[in-house]
């Protein structure tokens, strides 16, 4: 018996690396995909159908029905178009997993608005299609049968970069960061009908080696008896938990997982205040008060990032 035996999930830019890997971890937890890739990976232009229908393969292999699905998850219509093949193909859809990306990395003063708006749609706007379809779905399932309780998973991929940022990834950032709260707040919109929780992968994929080449050694790194960190199959077990009904009251969270470690996060958090009597501040006065008081022993803004000791325990 598998935690997903009878369930029903599409998981976009499942052809390669995370994606591929949170498939074929769901295949053989027995659930049945759609498999959503325009096979183009990081750059999001070309198409090759063979990426999405390799990894329906794999999963097949694995006793499971799988299917594919080619098409960009920047189309709100064609993002519609997947859940119903999914509907059509497998009766119901269980379960979204917001995979799909693209890097566009440029400093601010070379991006182009066409960097900025391809990175935006594909990762923010791409979340919000599925998202968005799936909770329309879900609410309907969940208004005709009210004794289903959240029933439904949404499962949402953001990165370290929009958790602590990266100096040439504004466009990047940006996104993955306004998808950690996009989850938050459709967790309670969605809390009666379905969870809506977000992952953060730290692995070696192409976006994280072949686009950013000084990031290959770190990417490569294993302990001492050989065990891979950064391979990302490591990560996709998570994925297959989040979806399962044993994370039924797992809800609008942020977790990060690497090797064989997994955080959970909080958002931004207060860390220190002035406060001025029930008075206005003037300008003078938080000039004379802010560097010397409010600045002063801060955590440091990458406070909860793994370490290396983090992760080799050294």
């Amino acid at each position: 018996m598998g935690m997903l035996d009878g369930k029903v999930a599409l998981i976009t830019g499942a052809g390669r690396g995370i994606g591929r890997e949170e498939a074929l971890a769901m295949a053989k937890e027995g659930c049945d995909l759609v498999i959503n890739d325009i096979g183009g990976g990081s750059d999001h232009l070309t198409k090759e159908f063979k990426i999405a229908d390799s990894v329906v393969e794999e999963c097949k292999n694995l006793g499971v029905k799988a299917i594919a699905n080619y098409d960009s998850v920047v189309d709100y219509n064609k993002a519609k178009g997947m859940l119903d093949q999914a509907i059509s193909e497998f009766g119901k859809l269980d379960i979204v997993v917001n995979n799909a990306g693209i890097l566009r990395d440029r400093m601010i003063f070379n991006m182009t608005e066409e960097e900025f708006d391809a990175v935006i749609a594909v990762h923010l706007k791409g979340t919000f299609n599925l998202t968005k379809h799936a909770a329309v779905y879900f609410r309907s399932l969940g208004k005709e049968n009210p004794t289903l309780k959240n029933f439904g998973r949404i499962i949402n991929t953001a990165s370290d970069s929009g958790l602590y940022g990266n100096p040439g990834q504004s466009n990047y950032g940006a996104a993955k960061s306004g998808i950690a709260t996009f989850t938050i707040i459709v967790s309670r919109e969605l809390a009666k009908y379905a969870t809506v929780n977000c992952v953060v992968p730290s692995a070696r994929t192409r976006m994280t080696t072949d686009l950013t080449p000084k990031m290959t050694g770190y990417m490569s790194a294993k302990t001492n008896d050989g065990f891979d960190v950064f391979h990302p199959s490591n990560f996709a077990p998570l994925v297959a938990y989040l979806a399962s009904d044993a994370a039924s009251n797992i809800n609008g969270e942020v977790f990060r997982a690497i090797g064989d470690k997994v955080w959970v996060y909080r958002g931004w958090r207060a860390v220190k205040k002035i406060s001025n009597n029930w008075k206005p501040f003037t300008p003078q006065q938080l000039a004379e008060r802010v560097e010397s008081e409010l600045m002063v022993d801060l955590p440091s803004k990458r406070e909860g990032a793994a370490t290396k000791e983090d992760l080799f325990n050294l």
